[in-house]
């Protein structure tokens, strides 16, 4: 009883205990919100002096408990700290304060992360936000015009991307494209296009060889890395986002009418046989019936005739064939992406799905994409975590016409193209219905009516991407080992690849007979990555050191046959069989390589003012030569925050100011596998089989392009951070290029892979961010993304000698304008100079109305190896980007405007043949002397012979390439429709040119035409 009676006692101490405790104890909640009213998820709740703490939810809330006396500390990465005593509250919310400081945000760099302010190389970054700022297609579009020193190109063809380049290119035969790293795993083919951008967290681009080093062989043409999302600990969110888009296209060259078009015609034929054909302002009906094959395409000439009905010609009578009618459409997009996000402290998880609809505004032409992405990160002891990101994609893209098995004599540029070739005045049926195969009655212009029942390019991809992770924690086990962790990379890469392609014998590409073929291609590829990471701050010394050892393998597989005379079209390219054609054509490949690799890389900080980052990379790629394979690749790199500095803290209007110094080391080896080797083409015989040379030499010491590049930098903040950016300038030289260079056809070769010649290039690039206005309700903000590049050749084959006969030269860029400089046109004023040039020649090279080269020499002559020059390089010195954000409360106003100056771009001259149809110009003829282009001239060729001297313009353009207006929803009308976000904008796609120097093409595009359109979309959290 005794025993008994103790115990009681005890529970009943222990009971009265935990209650003054209780009574002690409050759970407080509260919300977190920015300054601008918005919830933060993710924010930390912690109380001071302890270990205890929560996070936000997705909807900025939190509940603790906590004593009194205790001190609420929260803090978010970019916001202000803020503090809070408990006392006798129940509920305390925060408004927290931007930090104003870009250098607080955590980046990507190689095979992990690092806060902006510890950086030490080149890398810039566009977050989730921007990217989401506009509906883009594919993470290329959403980096157009972010990222200084990066210029990306724009395709507009439904399922494809603009090439991407970083620094201008050094490379003359490898490849220039950068590396692009997934979820850590660097991709073995292929780009980021079958990424769903909503599903990416961010875009960080490596630029300056200390930062992309770290990759070694795979990093000399810059490093793009993509995170997709994670989930993020607090409750489950469901979020939907949805935009429509429709565009049609904007055509800036319109075309000649029916009349206009006669009468150049006319022209063309009288200046190419004066005594057959009369002048095209004095016509006859005879002579136009020989000029516009009466007799050949009668439907044609009917139209024709009407201009002739009241006995005198009336050009006016013709009716105007718009072919492009035919082919064009009003594009219609739809991107739909439904993803879930949550999780706690042990396992967070991210899944989406996301559907792309884009029907293109030419006919024939759509890309349909699904995505399915799940993230998973489970951390279930202190000891151990891994992760899984499955990114899976399918693509069905129809090309529309291409140029696979094409035979006509018609453009191979598209069938828009094609389409403003057809003649104005033919038209596209008979009088029977029936449709005209050769509309106007030439043999090489094809009827592009209804061309999409004619052809057919589908192209169809699926994708299946994994980065799979598992991370040993050693201080999980022993503090002596805090710090210390191994973790294991695994990334698999699969592509199945299909292209069917059916082109019927009235296709506008075909002349008279059907054709079809199919090729399929498999991609399997991997990298396995080992790496030792240790991280340990000892008072004011901060270490770091990643130890890797990476293996990747690259496996593809492809076979394609292709047949004419298909006796059934249904059966398009799905019956390439023995009983039903001949085959045409058949192959089959196989292509394997591999790269293995060690990397070590350093990191040291002393009292966060000073910052050392040096790594080394050992890499060996199969592709290359026995004993040449493998190649060492160094890197170093310093920084200083000077702001961090005593001398510099009473100095209120500077908030951060760091400089940067950075050297590396990295190599190309972007060729195809077994170029070391005289590679065999199989022959066979009637009897037998056997192998022939092929074009190509091997060459058994072939090796890695070498590139070494200094980078200088300068981040800064000013002003309360009202101003901030960086500052960049580098230099890099680029030895042993890969150059495919010509051999005498006597060694039974053609051309062979050697390392030769050299390559330099020298840049600058400032990324500038302003909060130019702000007030309670309205703040305007800049972002200016601007860089000047040059690259120029060294050395090639033979040393510094120029290769003419390639448009390279030692000392220009690659992409040089070697040609006759323009004079404009002969006049009859200059008649006396003229007669000069016929005179030296012996003939009549010019007449009045022929372009007019220059002559360099002065001799009077015009020829090749004297009078041409270097005119220009279509390589941009300037490209920027500029984003301006106006918000006002609840609504958001920004548009983009891109640029790029100092290049010289190549239109193409006009030919003015009078053989096709012809853009409105003004051009010579008897009665116009003062035309800016010159005679038309009938020929099935050129037409005049330097007519291309007056397509060389300045390039420089700058174009708005998009406007947004957004509205936000109030946060208490939200919650009563049971969301905890939704926002709704409009934006309008390609509104218009700002500047440009060549009014009749969008330079942007480099096409005469470029999509314009309008997008409505809606952001809703559940």
């Amino acid at each position: 009883m005794k025993h008994q009676f103790l115990k009681y006692v005890v529970l009943i101490s222990i009971i009265l205990t935990n209650m003054c405790a209780i009574a002690q104890t409050n759970t407080v909640t509260g919300t977190i919100k920015d300054n601008t009213g918005m919830p933060i998820p993710g924010a930390n709740v912690l109380i001071k002096n302890t270990s205890t703490g929560v996070q936000t939810d997705f909807d900025g809330k939190f509940a603790i408990k906590a004593n009194p006396e205790d001190i609420l500390v929260v803090s978010f990465i970019g916001m202000k700290t803020k503090e809070a005593k408990v006392g006798t509250q129940k509920s305390i919310n925060f408004s927290l304060e931007e930090e104003g400081n870009s250098l607080e945000e955590v980046v990507v760099v190689g095979y992990g992360t690092r806060k902006k302010k510890d950086l030490t190389g080149s890398i810039v970054s566009v977050g989730a936000e921007e990217i989401a700022s506009r509906p883009v297609q594919n993470a290329v579009q959403a980096m157009q015009g972010k990222a200084a020193g990066v210029d990306i190109g724009s395709n507009e063809r439904p399922g494809t991307v603009g090439n991407i380049t970083i620094r201008g290119s050094r490379s003359i035969s490898a490849s220039n494209s950068p590396l692009y790293v997934v979820d850590g795993i660097p991709l073995n083919s292929g780009g980021i296009d079958f990424i769903n951008p909503t599903d990416i967290e961010s875009i960080d681009v490596l630029k300056d060889a200390s930062a992309t080093a770290i990759y070694g062989s795979r990093g000399a043409n810059g490093v793009i890395i993509v995170s997709t999302k994670k989930g993020k600990n607090g409750k489950f969110t469901i979020n939907y986002d949805s935009a429509v888009s429709t565009e049609t296209i904007n055509e800036r060259a319109p075309l000649m009418n029916a009349g206009e078009y006669i009468e150049l015609r006319r022209w063309a034929r009288h200046y190419s046989n004066p005594g057959a054909f009369p002048a095209g302002n004095n016509p006859n009906i005879d002579n136009d019936k020989d000029i516009f094959l009466a007799t050949t395409d009668p439907a044609a000439w009917a139209n024709i005739e009407k201009g002739w009905a009241g006995g005198s010609w009336d050009g006016s009578k013709v009716s105007t064939t718009d072919w492009t009618k035919y082919v064009t459409q009003t594009g219609v997009t739809q991107q739909h992406t439904l993803s879930v996000s949550g999780g706690t402290e042990k396992m967070k998880a991210y899944g989406s799905f996301g559907f792309l609809d884009n029907t293109g505004t030419l006919k024939g032409q759509s890309y349909r994409r699904y995505n399915g992405i799940a993230n998973v990160d489970i951390t279930p002891t202190k000891w151990f975590s891994m992760g899984v990101s499955l990114n899976t994609s399918y693509g069905l893209n129809e090309y529309g016409l291409s140029n696979v098995g094409r035979s006509a004599v018609a453009s191979s540029d598209g069938i828009y193209i094609t389409a403003r070739q057809n003649l104005p005045y033919a038209v596209p049926l008979d009088a029977d219905g029936n449709r005209i195969q050769n509309p106007g009655g030439d043999s090489t212009i094809r009827n592009v009516y209804e061309e999409y029942k004619y052809s057919q390019d589908q192209r169809l991809t699926l994708r299946f991407f994994g980065s799979l992770n598992a991370q040993l924690d050693f201080g999980g086990f022993s503090k002596a080992l805090d710090g210390l962790k191994y973790r294991v990379n695994f990334g698999p890469d699969i592509t199945s690849y299909r292209n069917g392609a059916f082109l019927d014998g009235q296709s506008s590409a075909r002349s008279g007979t059907s054709f079809a073929s199919l090729s399929k291609n498999q991609t399997i590829s991997y990298t396995l990555d080992h790496l030792i990471l240790y991280n340990k701050t000892i008072d004011k010394h901060d270490f770091g050191v990643t130890l890797l050892q990476s293996q990747t393998q690259y496996f593809n597989e492809e076979s394609a046959m292709s047949a004419q005379n298909i006796k059934n079209p249904d059966n398009k390219w799905n019956a390439l069989t023995t009983a039903n054609v001949t085959l045409a054509g058949y192959s089959s490949n196989i292509t394997e390589s591999g790269l293995f690799s060690y990397m070590g890389r350093l990191t040291y900080g002393f009292d966060d003012k000073y910052l050392i980052t040096a790594s080394g990379r050992y890499d060996g790629a199969s592709q290359l030569a026995p004993g040449y394979k493998w190649s060492f690749f160094p890197s170093a790199s310093l920084a200083w925050r000077i702001d961090r500095e005593k001398f510099l803290q009473n100095i209120t209007w500077l908030n951060a100011l760091k400089l940067r110094a950075g050297y590396g080391v990295t190599a190309n080896a972007s060729v195809d596998p077994y170029q070391t080797q005289p590679p065999l083409a199989q022959i066979l015989y009637s009897t037998s089989s056997g192998v022939v040379n092929s074009s190509q030499l091997g060459n058994v010491e072939l090796g890695w392009e070498r590139t070494t590049q200094y980078n200088y930098g300068v981040d800064f903040g000013l002003f309360n951070n009202r101003v901030s950016g960086s500052l960049e300038y580098y230099t890099s030289k680029t030895d042993d290029l890969l150059f495919n260079r010509g051999i005498p056809t006597i060694t039974g070769y053609n051309t062979t892979l050697q390392n030769i010649g050299k390559t330099k290039g020298n840049g600058v690039e400032l990324t500038l961010n302003t909060v130019n206005v702000k007030t309670t309700d309205f703040e305007w903000s800049s972002s200016l993304s601007a860089s000047y590049q040059k690259s120029t050749i060294v050395e090639l084959q033979n040393g510094k000698f120029d290769d003419i006969n390639n448009s390279l030269f030692i000392g220009q860029t690659r992409g040089v304008i070697y040609g006759f400089e323009s004079n404009g046109i002969w006049r009859p004023e200059d008649a006396a100079e003229m007669a000069k040039f016929n005179d030296a020649a012996g003939s009549t090279v010019f007449t009045f109305g022929n372009a007019r080269p220059v002559d360099q020499n002065g001799d009077y002559k015009i020829d090749a190896n004297n009078d041409r020059k270097i005119l220009g390089s279509t390589e941009p010195k300037y490209i920027a980007g500029l984003t301006n954000t106006f918000n006002y409360k609840n609504i958001e106003l920004s548009f983009f405007v891109i640029g790029r100056f100092g290049y010289l771009y190549n239109v193409g001259g006009e030919n003015l043949s009078g053989k096709t149809s012809q853009r409105q110009l003004d051009y010579y003829t008897d009665d116009n002397t003062d035309a800016e282009y010159q005679r038309p001239f009938f020929s099935a060729g050129t037409g005049d012979l330097y007519n291309t001297i007056l397509g060389y313009r300045n390039g420089s353009f700058l174009k708005i390439r998009n406007i947004s207006l957004g509205y936000n929803f109030e946060e208490k009308f939200v919650e009563k429709l049971g969301l905890s976000r939704l926002r709704v904008y409009v934006q309008a796609a390609n509104p218009g040119m700002i500047f440009s120097k060549v009014k009749w093409i969008d330079l942007d595009t480099q096409t005469s035409y470029s999509n314009r359109g309008m997008t409505l979309g809606l952001n809703v959290q559940f």
